[in-house]
């Protein structure tokens, strides 16, 4: 017998490097297995996830700056480039120096990208439908994530 075998194994609730207790671990799986959910419900849109999450942005507020977009996003700008690259070939946005300062890049809707938005409308009741949680856990969790994201950033 090593010593390894020898050693008693501590239980869950007192290893503090017990996987399913990592916040990072549980974060990762749920962010996997919710986008995967989004993919079947984006397609008819002819999204992928963080297309959607631009177009989500962009129906919020429109035009605005690759900057601006980037921060709301929480994305590195050379990130969000080759996205919207992606979505301006697709005829749902447009990438122009801003005339007021050409130093930034004005991302804006066309009109095919904003007539998307009633289509999208459904997206969340649809993922809402496959969850199968109530409302109100959702809205708490996306609260309590709220509350780590800015704790996290506080942090760094």
């Amino acid at each position: 017998m090593t010593t390894t075998d020898a050693t008693p194994r501590a239980t869950t609730d007192d290893d503090p490097l017990a996987l399913d207790r990592q916040v990072c671990f549980a974060l990762a799986v749920a962010t996997r297995e919710v986008v995967a959910l989004y993919r079947p419900v984006l397609e008819p849109l002819g999204l992928t996830h963080p297309q959607y999450l631009v177009m989500l942005a962009l129906w919020a507020d429109d035009p605005r700056s690759l900057r601006d977009l980037a921060s709301t996003l929480a994305l590195d700008p050379g990130t969000l480039s080759p996205l919207l690259k992606r979505l301006e070939a697709a005829g749902l946005v447009t990438r122009a120096r801003d005339a007021a300062d050409e130093r930034l890049l004005a991302v804006t809707l066309t009109p095919a990208g904003r007539a998307l938005r009633r289509k999208a409308e459904r997206v969340p009741a649809q993922i809402i439908a496959k969850l199968g949680l109530p409302v109100s856990d959702l809205e708490h969790l996306n609260a309590v994530l709220h509350a780590v994201i800015a704790a996290a950033a506080a942090a760094e």
